[in-house]
């Protein structure tokens, strides 16, 4: 006998839908709001220029790097002002997809 799926009840925009949800979509990891003071790469690319140093001061979009991607090169700006407490990069790495490249405190 196959298993019945238990109709679940979305309500967008005031109208109420029934529906039966996925087990990858029930077993999803919930969004979080991304800490601003972590800095992650967007995209995969090459670091090619890192502008600040460990301990240094800076404000909202103070130049961090430039990131080669799809040659392309992207400027990273600080999106918070506040002092540089880790770099995790350096010039010339490959860094994939949300690599975490600098906390700001």
């Amino acid at each position: 006998m196959a298993k019945k799926e238990k109709m679940e009840t979305l309500c967008i925009n005031g109208t109420k839908y029934k529906t039966n949800l996925t087990e990858s979509f029930r077993n999803r990891k919930n969004w979080t709001k991304p800490d601003e003071r972590m800095v992650e790469a967007a995209i995969p690319g090459k670091i090619l220029n890192v502008y600040v140093k460990e301990g240094q001061k800076v404000k909202a979009e103070t130049k961090l790097f430039i990131l080669e991607a799809m040659k392309m090169k992207n400027i990273i700006l600080a999106p918070v002002s506040g002092v540089v407490k880790k770099i995790h990069v350096i010039e010339g790495q490959q860094v994939p997809k949300r690599t975490l490249l600098i906390e700001i405190e």
